[in-house]
């Protein structure tokens, strides 16, 4: 195969969650980018319908939305059912709803309720796990499929932080992936996940890059000194999605600047 069709994926479709800002949204720029149609889904509908309004109108490519709750089953299968049939063709899923750290909170595991560490597995790990199985469903159809599940830095180490919550959640998902990489291998079906750092997002505006210390600290922590940017991703997502992967499974890539391994 040559190159440049390794990295094709005009035409197909990618779903991709926790889409309507963020990295969620940067994702579904990039895909679109390449010619993929999209089905994307989150919990405000509002900035769903204007993202897929502007990038169909910019990339000419079909977009579909749905609000949905990721950790609701019944509207995970419906927006998944609605988006085969719009398609005819489940081929990526990009696996990006979540919490970040900070929004998540930090309390010691002495205080932390039960209530709040359930739902933030619900939120990084369970939502996953539905997600997955249910685009597996479709993808299986073709004997073709790429998932790409998002952890983080924090899921491959810890830091002085009090959230144990969000490391067991975001250090779930890299085992989860491994899990499901080897289930559903024989079906044409990649699984992998990315580890980004400290990005800019909507999530992280104002908790980490409005906050000069822990900017600071992060830089410190970081052998090449700085944070993340939306265009140290795209190639990761890019190599995962497309058929430049197609014997890589199970694996998580860190894209932290080094963070992982001082």
């Amino acid at each position: 195969m040559e190159v440049d069709k390794l990295f094709d994926i005009k035409g197909n479709t990618a779903v991709i969650t926790g889409a309507s800002a963020g990295l969620g949204e940067m994702f579904a720029e990039t895909l679109a980018s390449k010619g993929a149609n999209l089905a994307i889904c989150a919990r405000r509908e509002e900035k769903l319908k204007e993202l897929a309004r502007r990038i169909s109108k910019k990339y000419g490519i079909e977009v579909m939305y749905m609000k949905v709750d990721v950790t609701d089953e019944a509207q995970v299968a419906k927006f998944f059912k609605a988006a085969y049939e719009k398609f005819k063709r489940i081929d990526i899923l990009v696996n990006n709803a979540g919490t970040s750290g900070k929004t998540a909170g930090y309390e010691s595991a002495l205080t932390f309720p039960r209530e709040k560490w359930e739902k933030e597995i619900n939120l990084n790990l369970t939502s996953l796990f539905i997600t997955a199985r249910e685009a597996v469903k479709y993808m299986a159809k073709r004997k073709y499929g790429k998932i790409v599940n998002m952890s983080s830095v924090l899921g491959l180490v810890v830091e002085k932080w009090e959230m144990s919550a969000y490391y067991a959640s975001k250090g779930g998902i890299i085992n989860l992936t491994r899990g499901l990489a080897v289930e559903f291998a024989t079906l044409g079906i990649t699984v992998n996940a990315i580890a980004p750092g400290t990005f800019p997002s909507e999530a992280t505006k104002e908790d980490v890059f409005g906050d000069p210390k822990t900017v600071a600290y992060i830089k410190s922590r970081n052998p090449m000194r700085r944070t993340g940017e939306h265009d140290d991703l795209k190639g990761v997502l890019l190599l995962l999605v497309s058929h430049a992967s197609n014997y890589i499974t199970g694996q998580t890539i860190a894209v932290d600047g080094g963070w992982s391994i001082w």
